[in-house]
């Protein structure tokens, strides 16, 4: 009996030894419970603002740092020669097609004129071989051939009429030769006859017409070309613009493709930016974006991402980011309109994504 108490005894101290120490290790446990979840939300907390969250379901706001770009355009004649104006001078507004400058147009102005010429005279010749022969040069050709076989006629019977005298010995042997070679020449010239008129009913011959056909499209080639070089040696603007500098001056003889006048094409400029990998999802081309300045604040403009870079590369020197410097991004370019000319090459802006989607509803 006294056995099997101390064994109950003892087994109710080692019930409450464990109860006491499960007491203590559940605190512990919860504890540790909280703090993975606490660790596992600020992780996924960090990966949704870098994905551009702010908190679960909201997006952050996005803001990027760029410089204007504004593009240049060197202006040539396609052709060379002496320079007789330039209409417009440095710091002067132009509009698309404007006339810029003019070379001495004498030279390609007689060089069309020469060409027109020959194409005319070539597609006349043309028109004559396909026409083929007239009428009249056909009944030429048949009053040809009758007076060549008028001509035989004649000789045939004066060549018989020498030879029976030189055979009675009434004619010397020179008649009847002179009465052979004048038979012999009238029958080559019936020949002769006879091929001519065939000639002229069949008319021209395939080859020659493909000939001269051939000969009309390089008289007709030579001359677009003549309008080409005259064309070319007028500089009109491609675009609207400001015109930067004057690099030549009349009187100066320039080759093709030397450069003339450069022109700044202010509408519509280039901002040029970089995001990041985790934004790069929300820059896709034509996303409407809200621009800034520093030269004019309270000025807004509204823009658009034109391009965005395949290919990733470290972040420029010149570009201010929140981010480090040293992180990959990506160059973005978008495109803004200019109408007041405001933007300037190289003028720093700042470019707000979220906002102005929130304001449109975009």
């Amino acid at each position: 009996m006294l056995s099997s108490s101390n064994g109950s005894v003892a087994r109710k101290d080692r019930s409450l030894d464990e109860e006491q120490r499960s007491r203590k290790f559940a605190p512990r446990l919860l504890a540790l419970i909280a703090a993975l979840l606490v660790a596992a939300g600020g992780f996924y907390a960090w990966r949704m603002r870098g994905a551009g969250y702010d908190r679960i379901g909201v997006v952050a706001p996005l803001t990027l740092y760029g410089n204007v770009e504004i593009r240049q355009v060197d202006l040539a004649f396609g052709v060379d020669g002496p320079i007789a104006q330039i209409l417009v001078d440095e710091g002067d507004r132009v509009t698309a097609g404007q006339t810029l400058a003019v070379l001495q147009q004498d030279a390609f102005t007689y060089a069309k004129a020469n060409a027109e010429a020959t194409l005319a005279s070539a597609e006349a010749r043309l028109a004559e071989l396909v026409s083929g022969s007239r009428s009249q040069e056909i009944d030429r050709g048949k009053a040809i051939v009758a007076s060549a076989e008028a001509a035989l006629t004649n000789a045939d019977v004066n060549l018989k009429r020498a030879d029976e005298l030189s055979r009675r010995d009434y004619a010397a042997k020179q008649v009847l030769d002179s009465a052979l070679l004048a038979q012999r020449t009238a029958d080559a010239a019936l020949r002769q006859a006879r091929a001519d008129l065939s000639l002229l009913i069949e008319g021209t011959r395939a080859e020659q017409i493909a000939q001269q056909r051939a000969e009309v499209e390089a008289r007709r080639a030579n001359l677009e070309l003549q309008r080409y070089r005259l064309a070319r040696s007028t500089l009109t603007a491609p675009n609207a613009g400001i015109v930067l500098t004057r690099v030549r001056e009349p009187g100066a003889v320039v080759t093709p493709n030397t450069p003339v006048l450069v022109l700044s094409v202010i509408d519509p400029v280039w901002i040029r930016t970089y995001v990041d990998e985790p934004n790069l999802g929300r820059l896709a081309p034509g996303t409407r974006v809200r621009i800034e300045t520093d030269a004019q604040p309270a000025r807004t403009y509204i823009g658009r991402v034109g391009y965005v870079s395949p290919t990733a590369e470290f972040t420029p020197r010149s570009v201010e980011s929140p981010g480090l410097r040293t992180a990959l991004v990506y160059r973005v370019r978008i495109l803004v309109d200019n109408p007041d000319g405001a933007l300037r090459q190289g003028m720093p802006a700042t470019i707000d994504f979220v906002s102005y989607a929130a304001e449109t509803g975009s």
